[in-house]
């Protein structure tokens, strides 16, 4: 008889600094983001995709947390997850997935969709990379938020790199699926400027990203300029529309207002 496999587990690596290691102190600070989140006025329909922030907690987590809201409605149908963010650590061509079967926070397993993964590793632009994945804040700070908000649900974690929004679209298009399947894009916007240009810079990237102009959106406006500009492609050759769901930067959260860091969060349905 032959031996399983023994499990591949990705373990958090920012747990502890972008937010709480200890798991009943995680959760203590998600109830914190979500009670300063913005919360959805109305009956809206369960986003297709989300943008959201990735910074600490402190800083971004209630902006995150207004976007994630969004999903509540749709905990018990939503069972992937396609998770798009920038590779911040490792020089990258092209899109890595990691070679993990699951990915580990403080409040447990997130299992990899093994199924996708094949899928797009036909595509060029994709390849096994688990060095982007190591230190990886963008995806990671992520899933305990998913982990709160959805029941159960397969994840297909994505560092992007230098590739373009053709091969992106290209790629999004493999995984779009139906109802069961939620595209997140994990990106700040503007890096410190005085918190007046921020605002400005931030509104003109905002009004880029609900116009479903990615052609407006340069590399210095979003780190995850990349993957924002395929899901806006993706969204727009669907007919999606897009909310802005809150637009704040760390000097209305937990810093000071000379060197700022834009958060936006948005939802398309």
């Amino acid at each position: 008889m032959t031996a399983a496999r023994p499990r591949r587990i990705r373990p958090a690596a920012v747990a502890g600094s972008f937010y709480p290691a200890d798991a009943e102190a995680l959760r203590d600070a998600l109830r914190h983001c979500f009670a300063a989140a913005r919360t959805p006025e109305g009956d809206r329909a369960v986003p297709k995709a989300l943008v959201v922030p990735h910074a600490g907690y402190i800083y971004s987590g209630p902006i995150a947390a207004s976007a994630f809201l969004r999903l509540v409605p749709g905990r018990e149908a939503i069972r992937r997850v396609v998770l798009l963010g920038p590779s911040h650590h490792v020089p990258l061509a092209g899109v890595a997935v990691t070679s993990a079967d699951a990915f580990a926070t403080p409040l447990g397993l997130v299992p990899v969709d093994d199924r996708a993964r094949q899928g797009i590793l036909t595509l060029p632009v994709v390849q096994i990379g688990d060095l982007a994945h190591a230190a990886e804040h963008s995806l990671e700070v992520q899933l305990p938020f998913l982990q709160v908000v959805l029941d159960r649900f397969e994840l297909l974690p994505l560092a992007v790199g230098r590739c373009s929004t053709s091969e992106l679209t290209a790629l999004l298009d493999v995984v779009w699926g139906g109802p069961e399947t939620v595209v997140v894009v994990s990106t700040d916007l503007s890096h410190y400027h005085r918190y007046a240009t921020a605002l400005a810079i931030d509104r003109d990237t905002a009004a880029a990203v609900t116009a479903l102009t990615p052609g407006l959106i340069g590399d210095d406006a979003a780190c995850g300029a990349s993957p924002l500009r395929g899901l806006l492609a993706a969204a727009a050759s669907r007919g999606l529309s897009v909310d802005l769901v809150d637009l704040r930067n760390s000097g209305d959260t937990a810093g000071g207002r000379d060197r700022v860091v834009g958060y936006g969060a948005f939802a398309l349905a």
